[in-house]
């Protein structure tokens, strides 16, 4: 593989490594907003904010973990046939399927900035009694959705690589050849 690609793999798997470790602390957050919710509740007056944003920090955390997650290889996969496979084997189908992951979140970034841009032309906001602002949130998705992608074509070329008998190892969390 090229150096170019190599300094591109350990690049991104850098900076999915620190936004994944990041997401991982906001379950300590989300916990925290449905503590408060449910200390208020049963002891003051019941906020209105609190569920949603919730919901929010849940959603932050899930899709700024997609990379990462992408990375670590601890995604869902159906591993009917694939455990029994050839290491080479498998980086050679990985190559070929992630290209679909690739086209996936091409579109689902394309559709994330549109909503986006509308939510900030037109001031959207949540259908709730809190009505908070939803170009925030949706600002996060976009972020999300772009680190999966770069994250993507990383894995791309390390199953390729992989795939031609070049492999990009990983050594002490560091991508190098």
């Amino acid at each position: 593989m090229p150096e170019t690609v190599k300094r591109y793999v350990r690049y991104v798997d850098a900076l999915n490594r620190k936004v994944g470790l990041f997401a991982m602390y906001l379950i300590f957050g989300m916990l925290g907003i449905l503590f408060y919710s449910a200390i208020s509740k049963a002891f003051f007056l019941p906020s209105l904010w609190t569920l949603e944003m919730a919901q929010f920090v849940m959603v932050a955390y899930y899709m700024l973990g997609g990379g990462y997650t992408l990375q670590t290889g601890t995604h869902v996969r159906m591993d009917l046939l694939y455990s029994r496979w050839r290491p080479r084997t498998k980086a050679a189908v990985d190559s070929v399927t992630i290209l679909f992951l690739i086209f996936f979140l091409v579109l689902l970034l394309a559709g994330g900035y549109s909503s986006t841009e509308y939510a900030i032309r037109y001031g959207e906001e949540s259908y709730s009694a809190w009505a908070p602002k939803m170009w925030p949130i949706k600002v996060i998705m976009c972020i999300a959705i772009f680190l999966t992608l770069l994250q993507a074509v990383a894995t791309f070329f390390k199953n390729l690589a992989e795939a031609i008998g070049d492999p990009i190892e990983e050594i002490g969390g560091e991508a190098v050849s």
